[in-house]
Protein backbone atom coordinates (compact mmCIF):
# COMPACT_ATOMS: atom_id res chain seq x y z
CA UNK A 1 0.00 0.00 0.00
CA UNK A 2 1.01 3.54 -0.71
CA UNK A 3 0.56 6.71 1.02
CA UNK A 4 -0.84 9.89 -0.83
CA UNK A 5 1.75 11.67 -2.83
CA UNK A 6 1.35 14.94 -0.55
CA UNK A 7 3.21 13.23 2.32
CA UNK A 8 5.84 13.56 0.81
CA UNK A 9 5.70 16.99 -0.21
CA UNK A 10 4.56 18.12 3.12
CA UNK A 11 7.92 18.85 5.18
CA UNK A 12 8.72 18.51 9.03
CA UNK A 13 8.35 21.10 11.91
CA UNK A 14 12.22 21.41 12.61
CA UNK A 15 10.93 23.32 16.01
CA UNK A 16 9.35 20.21 17.25
CA UNK A 17 12.94 18.17 16.87
CA UNK A 18 14.65 21.40 18.84
CA UNK A 19 11.84 19.88 21.43
CA UNK A 20 12.57 16.86 21.55
CA UNK A 21 16.09 17.69 21.96
CA UNK A 22 15.58 19.52 25.06
CA UNK A 23 13.03 16.98 26.46
CA UNK A 24 15.54 14.61 26.32
CA UNK A 25 18.74 16.97 27.83
CA UNK A 26 16.03 18.31 30.48
CA UNK A 27 15.46 14.84 31.61
CA UNK A 28 18.62 13.87 32.05
CA UNK A 29 19.09 16.78 34.02
CA UNK A 30 20.28 19.76 32.17
CA UNK A 31 18.79 23.09 33.03
CA UNK A 32 17.57 24.56 29.52
CA UNK A 33 16.22 27.86 28.69
CA UNK A 34 13.60 27.33 26.03
CA UNK A 35 14.05 30.33 23.50
CA UNK A 36 12.73 28.35 20.47
CA UNK A 37 8.93 28.01 21.00
CA UNK A 38 5.92 30.32 20.60
CA UNK A 39 4.80 29.70 24.05
CA UNK A 40 5.33 32.21 26.66
CA UNK A 41 5.67 31.45 29.97
CA UNK A 42 2.52 33.11 31.09
CA UNK A 43 0.03 30.82 32.40
CA UNK A 44 -3.52 31.32 31.09
CA UNK A 45 -5.64 34.21 32.86
CA UNK A 46 -7.01 32.99 35.95
CA UNK A 47 -10.71 33.93 35.32
CA UNK A 48 -10.71 32.06 31.77
CA UNK A 49 -9.80 28.88 33.75
CA UNK A 50 -12.42 29.37 36.31
CA UNK A 51 -15.00 30.39 33.80
CA UNK A 52 -13.90 26.90 31.88
CA UNK A 53 -14.21 25.35 35.67
CA UNK A 54 -17.56 26.54 35.96
CA UNK A 55 -18.72 25.42 32.78
CA UNK A 56 -17.41 22.12 33.55
CA UNK A 57 -19.48 21.68 36.39
CA UNK A 58 -22.99 23.28 35.16
CA UNK A 59 -23.27 23.29 31.58
CA UNK A 60 -24.15 20.95 29.30
CA UNK A 61 -21.08 20.82 26.78
CA UNK A 62 -22.22 19.33 23.61
CA UNK A 63 -22.23 20.05 20.15
CA UNK A 64 -21.96 24.51 19.07
CA UNK A 65 -23.05 25.52 16.25
CA UNK A 66 -20.02 25.25 13.46
CA UNK A 67 -19.26 28.73 13.62
CA UNK A 68 -19.43 29.42 17.12
CA UNK A 69 -20.95 30.22 20.20
CA UNK A 70 -23.17 33.16 19.37
CA UNK A 71 -22.01 35.17 22.70
CA UNK A 72 -18.34 34.37 21.81
CA UNK A 73 -19.03 35.58 17.93
CA UNK A 74 -20.60 38.84 19.08
CA UNK A 75 -18.02 39.39 21.76
CA UNK A 76 -15.19 39.06 18.67
CA UNK A 77 -17.05 41.73 16.92
CA UNK A 78 -17.27 44.17 20.11
CA UNK A 79 -13.69 43.63 20.02
CA UNK A 80 -12.96 44.89 16.72
CA UNK A 81 -14.95 47.74 17.41
CA UNK A 82 -13.07 48.70 20.34
CA UNK A 83 -9.66 48.49 18.74
CA UNK A 84 -9.99 49.51 15.50
CA UNK A 85 -13.33 51.38 15.29
CA UNK A 86 -14.88 48.69 12.86
CA UNK A 87 -18.42 47.44 12.54
CA UNK A 88 -18.34 43.65 11.97
CA UNK A 89 -21.23 41.71 11.55
CA UNK A 90 -21.26 38.81 14.07
CA UNK A 91 -21.94 37.06 11.29
CA UNK A 92 -18.69 37.11 9.53
CA UNK A 93 -16.90 35.44 12.65
CA UNK A 94 -16.34 31.81 12.23
CA UNK A 95 -14.85 30.43 14.95
CA UNK A 96 -12.33 26.82 14.80
CA UNK A 97 -10.33 24.60 17.03
CA UNK A 98 -7.22 27.14 16.58
CA UNK A 99 -5.43 29.35 13.87
CA UNK A 100 -4.72 26.52 12.22
CA UNK A 101 -7.95 25.50 11.50
CA UNK A 102 -8.73 28.91 10.39
CA UNK A 103 -6.06 29.06 7.71
CA UNK A 104 -7.38 25.54 6.83
CA UNK A 105 -11.05 26.99 6.45
CA UNK A 106 -10.38 30.03 3.86
CA UNK A 107 -7.65 27.83 2.10
CA UNK A 108 -10.37 25.39 1.58
CA UNK A 109 -12.58 28.20 0.52
CA UNK A 110 -10.32 30.48 -1.92
CA UNK A 111 -8.70 28.21 -3.33
CA UNK A 112 -8.86 25.37 -6.46
CA UNK A 113 -6.44 21.88 -6.79
CA UNK A 114 -2.84 23.45 -8.28
CA UNK A 115 -3.90 27.48 -7.05
CA UNK A 116 -0.86 29.64 -5.67
CA UNK A 117 -0.59 31.74 -2.84
CA UNK A 118 1.93 34.66 -2.49
CA UNK A 119 3.79 33.66 0.95
CA UNK A 120 6.54 36.28 1.53
CA UNK A 121 9.47 34.69 4.05
CA UNK A 122 10.97 34.58 6.45
CA UNK A 123 7.41 33.24 8.13
CA UNK A 124 5.19 30.92 9.66
CA UNK A 125 6.70 26.87 8.27
CA UNK A 126 3.14 25.68 8.77
CA UNK A 127 1.58 27.84 5.65
CA UNK A 128 3.31 25.99 2.53
CA UNK A 129 2.44 22.35 4.39
CA UNK A 130 -1.01 23.14 5.00
CA UNK A 131 -1.34 24.09 1.17
CA UNK A 132 -0.13 21.11 -0.12
CA UNK A 133 -3.14 19.72 2.20
CA UNK A 134 -5.73 21.46 0.31
CA UNK A 135 -3.93 20.56 -3.05
CA UNK A 136 -2.48 24.10 -3.57
CA UNK A 137 0.68 25.66 -3.57
CA UNK A 138 3.07 28.35 -1.70
CA UNK A 139 5.26 30.90 -3.80
CA UNK A 140 8.13 31.61 -1.60
CA UNK A 141 8.92 35.56 -1.99
CA UNK A 142 11.69 36.96 -0.22
CA UNK A 143 12.06 39.68 1.83
CA UNK A 144 15.19 41.84 1.30
CA UNK A 145 17.88 41.69 3.45
CA UNK A 146 19.57 44.06 2.06
CA UNK A 147 16.56 46.52 3.13
CA UNK A 148 16.91 45.03 6.76
CA UNK A 149 13.92 42.45 5.50
CA UNK A 150 11.71 44.42 4.11
CA UNK A 151 8.83 43.16 1.42
CA UNK A 152 8.45 44.87 -1.92
CA UNK A 153 6.28 44.80 -4.63
CA UNK A 154 8.26 43.94 -6.95
CA UNK A 155 9.27 40.35 -5.30
CA UNK A 156 5.63 39.97 -5.31
CA UNK A 157 4.80 40.71 -8.87
CA UNK A 158 7.75 38.51 -10.19
CA UNK A 159 6.51 35.87 -8.33
CA UNK A 160 3.06 36.06 -10.05
CA UNK A 161 1.57 33.64 -12.37
CA UNK A 162 -1.85 32.70 -13.97
CA UNK A 163 -2.38 30.14 -11.27
CA UNK A 164 -1.58 32.25 -8.16
CA UNK A 165 -5.30 33.57 -6.39
CA UNK A 166 -4.23 34.84 -2.83
CA UNK A 167 -1.18 36.44 -1.02
CA UNK A 168 -0.80 35.35 2.71
CA UNK A 169 0.41 38.17 5.15
CA UNK A 170 1.41 37.78 8.74
CA UNK A 171 1.49 41.68 11.03
CA UNK A 172 3.06 40.78 13.30
CA UNK A 173 5.44 38.74 11.80
CA UNK A 174 6.94 35.05 12.97
CA UNK A 175 10.02 35.47 13.10
CA UNK A 176 10.86 38.74 12.47
CA UNK A 177 8.51 40.51 14.76
CA UNK A 178 7.52 43.28 12.49
CA UNK A 179 4.42 44.75 12.18
CA UNK A 180 2.70 46.37 8.66
CA UNK A 181 1.56 50.36 9.10
CA UNK A 182 -1.77 51.20 7.77
CA UNK A 183 0.39 52.77 4.22
CA UNK A 184 2.06 49.42 4.11
CA UNK A 185 -1.35 47.57 4.09
CA UNK A 186 -2.87 50.17 1.67
CA UNK A 187 -0.14 49.35 -0.89
CA UNK A 188 -0.73 45.24 -0.57
CA UNK A 189 -4.08 46.03 -0.53
CA UNK A 190 -3.72 47.81 -4.00
CA UNK A 191 -1.46 45.48 -5.16
CA UNK A 192 -4.05 42.26 -4.28
CA UNK A 193 -6.67 44.54 -6.13
CA UNK A 194 -4.96 45.26 -9.22
CA UNK A 195 -4.30 41.31 -9.65
CA UNK A 196 -7.37 39.92 -8.59
CA UNK A 197 -6.31 38.19 -5.29
CA UNK A 198 -7.41 36.95 -2.30
CA UNK A 199 -5.67 39.10 0.55
CA UNK A 200 -5.08 36.62 3.57
CA UNK A 201 -4.20 38.28 7.04
CA UNK A 202 -2.44 36.32 9.80
CA UNK A 203 -3.35 38.77 12.94
CA UNK A 204 -2.69 36.12 15.55
CA UNK A 205 0.00 38.21 17.33
CA UNK A 206 -2.57 41.14 17.81
CA UNK A 207 -2.34 42.91 21.08
CA UNK A 208 1.02 42.06 21.61
CA UNK A 209 2.64 44.98 19.39
CA UNK A 210 4.47 47.62 21.34
CA UNK A 211 3.93 50.84 19.78
CA UNK A 212 0.38 51.67 18.59
CA UNK A 213 -2.33 48.65 18.20
CA UNK A 214 -1.65 47.16 15.09
CA UNK A 215 -3.88 48.08 12.14
CA UNK A 216 -5.82 45.21 11.11
CA UNK A 217 -6.14 44.51 7.17
CA UNK A 218 -9.99 44.72 7.79
CA UNK A 219 -9.33 48.88 8.62
CA UNK A 220 -8.04 48.83 4.78
CA UNK A 221 -9.87 46.44 2.73
CA UNK A 222 -13.27 45.00 4.07
CA UNK A 223 -13.48 41.73 2.49
CA UNK A 224 -10.43 40.46 3.82
CA UNK A 225 -9.72 37.07 5.52
CA UNK A 226 -8.39 37.41 8.65
CA UNK A 227 -6.96 34.41 10.79
CA UNK A 228 -7.12 34.84 14.24
CA UNK A 229 -6.25 32.65 17.80
CA UNK A 230 -6.57 32.79 21.48
CA UNK A 231 -3.24 31.16 21.60
CA UNK A 232 -0.71 34.26 22.26
CA UNK A 233 -2.90 37.34 23.73
CA UNK A 234 -4.82 35.31 26.11
CA UNK A 235 -2.65 32.49 26.40
CA UNK A 236 -4.31 29.83 25.41
CA UNK A 237 -2.33 27.55 23.72
CA UNK A 238 -3.73 23.97 24.58
CA UNK A 239 -7.25 25.13 24.42
CA UNK A 240 -7.19 25.15 20.42
CA UNK A 241 -9.51 28.07 20.01
CA UNK A 242 -9.20 30.74 17.32
CA UNK A 243 -11.40 32.46 14.11
CA UNK A 244 -11.96 34.05 10.87
CA UNK A 245 -13.20 36.83 9.34
CA UNK A 246 -14.72 35.86 6.19
CA UNK A 247 -16.25 37.99 3.47
CA UNK A 248 -19.99 38.61 4.04
CA UNK A 249 -20.33 36.31 0.21
CA UNK A 250 -18.19 33.76 1.80
CA UNK A 251 -20.32 33.51 4.99
CA UNK A 252 -22.02 30.23 3.89
CA UNK A 253 -19.68 28.26 2.08
CA UNK A 254 -17.34 28.45 5.29
CA UNK A 255 -19.88 27.59 7.54
CA UNK A 256 -20.59 24.77 5.36
CA UNK A 257 -17.33 23.37 5.41
CA UNK A 258 -16.37 24.34 8.98
CA UNK A 259 -19.18 21.66 9.64
CA UNK A 260 -17.79 19.36 7.40
CA UNK A 261 -14.19 19.88 8.69
CA UNK A 262 -14.77 19.70 12.62
CA UNK A 263 -18.57 19.85 13.40
CA UNK A 264 -17.47 22.90 15.98
CA UNK A 265 -14.86 24.10 18.33
CA UNK A 266 -14.19 22.63 21.67
CA UNK A 267 -17.45 23.98 23.91
CA UNK A 268 -15.72 24.42 26.99
CA UNK A 269 -12.78 26.76 25.13
CA UNK A 270 -15.59 29.27 23.56
CA UNK A 271 -17.59 29.50 27.22
CA UNK A 272 -14.19 29.96 28.62
CA UNK A 273 -12.76 32.41 26.04
CA UNK A 274 -15.70 34.92 26.62
CA UNK A 275 -13.93 35.61 30.11
CA UNK A 276 -11.05 36.99 28.42
CA UNK A 277 -13.04 40.13 26.63
CA UNK A 278 -13.83 41.50 30.49
CA UNK A 279 -11.77 45.04 31.29
CA UNK A 280 -10.24 43.10 34.22
CA UNK A 281 -8.59 39.98 31.97
CA UNK A 282 -8.28 42.46 29.49
CA UNK A 283 -6.10 44.59 30.97
CA UNK A 284 -3.94 42.15 32.51
CA UNK A 285 -3.28 40.99 28.61
CA UNK A 286 -1.96 44.14 27.59
CA UNK A 287 0.30 43.91 31.24
CA UNK A 288 1.87 40.86 30.18
CA UNK A 289 2.26 42.45 26.83
CA UNK A 290 4.12 45.50 28.69
CA UNK A 291 6.87 42.89 30.48
CA UNK A 292 6.86 41.37 26.58
CA UNK A 293 8.47 44.80 25.43
CA UNK A 294 10.34 44.73 28.59
CA UNK A 295 12.00 42.05 27.56
CA UNK A 296 12.41 42.96 23.78
CA UNK A 297 14.15 45.92 24.41
CA UNK A 298 16.65 44.25 27.00
CA UNK A 299 17.88 41.54 24.17
CA UNK A 300 18.28 44.50 21.82
CA UNK A 301 20.97 46.03 24.00
CA UNK A 302 22.31 43.00 24.77
CA UNK A 303 21.81 40.23 21.32
CA UNK A 304 23.81 42.78 19.04
CA UNK A 305 26.57 44.08 21.63
CA UNK A 306 27.71 40.23 20.89
CA UNK A 307 27.39 40.48 17.29
CA UNK A 308 24.36 39.31 16.54
CA UNK A 309 22.54 41.68 13.94
CA UNK A 310 18.69 41.79 14.72
CA UNK A 311 16.49 41.10 11.66
CA UNK A 312 13.79 43.84 10.80
CA UNK A 313 11.96 45.88 13.08
CA UNK A 314 10.28 43.73 16.23
CA UNK A 315 7.65 45.90 17.06
CA UNK A 316 5.41 43.02 18.46
CA UNK A 317 4.77 39.37 18.91
CA UNK A 318 8.41 37.71 21.15
CA UNK A 319 10.73 36.60 18.49
CA UNK A 320 14.17 37.84 17.20
CA UNK A 321 15.36 36.66 13.99
CA UNK A 322 19.40 37.18 14.27
CA UNK A 323 21.77 36.41 12.02
CA UNK A 324 24.70 34.15 13.32
CA UNK A 325 26.62 34.45 10.41
CA UNK A 326 29.60 36.27 12.25
CA UNK A 327 29.74 32.96 14.47
CA UNK A 328 28.51 30.15 11.86
CA UNK A 329 27.89 29.42 8.30
CA UNK A 330 25.19 26.89 9.23
CA UNK A 331 22.47 27.89 11.58
CA UNK A 332 21.40 24.35 12.52
CA UNK A 333 25.01 23.30 13.56
CA UNK A 334 24.51 26.34 15.78
CA UNK A 335 21.66 25.60 17.41
CA UNK A 336 22.50 21.82 17.89
CA UNK A 337 26.04 23.23 19.79
CA UNK A 338 24.45 25.88 21.73
CA UNK A 339 21.97 23.80 23.00
CA UNK A 340 24.85 21.05 24.19
CA UNK A 341 27.47 23.61 25.52
CA UNK A 342 25.14 25.99 26.95
CA UNK A 343 21.59 24.73 27.59
CA UNK A 344 19.89 27.69 25.15
CA UNK A 345 17.57 26.45 22.60
CA UNK A 346 16.93 28.18 19.73
CA UNK A 347 15.13 27.74 16.57
CA UNK A 348 17.98 27.48 13.29
CA UNK A 349 16.15 29.58 10.31
CA UNK A 350 15.11 26.06 8.38
CA UNK A 351 11.86 26.47 9.75
CA UNK A 352 10.97 29.85 8.23
CA UNK A 353 12.70 29.88 4.90
CA UNK A 354 13.97 33.53 3.03
CA UNK A 355 16.92 34.91 1.75
CA UNK A 356 18.93 33.48 4.24
CA UNK A 357 17.89 30.91 6.47
CA UNK A 358 21.14 28.94 6.90
CA UNK A 359 22.77 31.87 8.95
CA UNK A 360 19.49 33.39 10.44
CA UNK A 361 18.33 32.04 14.43
CA UNK A 362 15.26 32.69 15.90
CA UNK A 363 15.45 33.75 19.78
CA UNK A 364 12.01 33.44 21.68
CA UNK A 365 11.97 35.75 24.60
CA UNK A 366 9.39 33.52 26.20
CA UNK A 367 11.09 33.74 29.77
CA UNK A 368 11.40 36.37 32.12
CA UNK A 369 14.09 39.06 32.63
CA UNK A 370 15.76 36.59 35.21
CA UNK A 371 16.27 33.61 32.73
CA UNK A 372 16.60 35.80 29.36
CA UNK A 373 19.69 37.37 31.82
CA UNK A 374 20.74 33.99 32.51
CA UNK A 375 20.37 33.13 28.83
CA UNK A 376 23.06 36.34 27.31
CA UNK A 377 25.40 35.32 30.37
CA UNK A 378 25.64 31.89 28.93
CA UNK A 379 25.88 32.81 25.44
CA UNK A 380 28.70 35.41 26.10
CA UNK A 381 30.96 32.88 27.80
CA UNK A 382 30.30 30.61 24.44
CA UNK A 383 30.72 33.63 21.92
CA UNK A 384 34.34 34.12 23.37
CA UNK A 385 35.23 30.39 24.37
CA UNK A 386 33.55 28.39 21.81
CA UNK A 387 34.87 25.85 19.18
CA UNK A 388 32.71 27.89 16.43
CA UNK A 389 35.21 30.79 16.27
CA UNK A 390 33.77 33.76 14.50
CA UNK A 391 33.82 33.59 11.09
CA UNK A 392 35.53 36.86 9.20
Amino acid sequence: MTLADRCSRIASFYVLEVMAQVEALEQSGVDVIRAFIGEPDFPTPAAIVAEAVRALQTHNLGYTSSTGVPALKQAIAERYQRWHGLSLNPQRIIVTPGGSAALHVAFLATLNSGDEVLLPEPGYPCNGNILQMVNATGISVNMDPEQDMRLSLSALAAALTPRTKALLIASPNNPLGSVLTPTQWQALVDFCRTHQLHLLADEIYHGLTFADQACSALEVEPEAWVIQSFSKFYGMTGWRLGWLVVPEYAIDACARIAQNLYLSAPTVAQIAALAGFSPEVEASCFARRDELRARRDYLLQALPALGFRVWGQPEGAFYLYLDVSRYSANAEDFCRDLLLQTGIALTPGVDFGGPCPSTSVRFAYTSDLARLREAIRRLTDYCRHSALRPVE
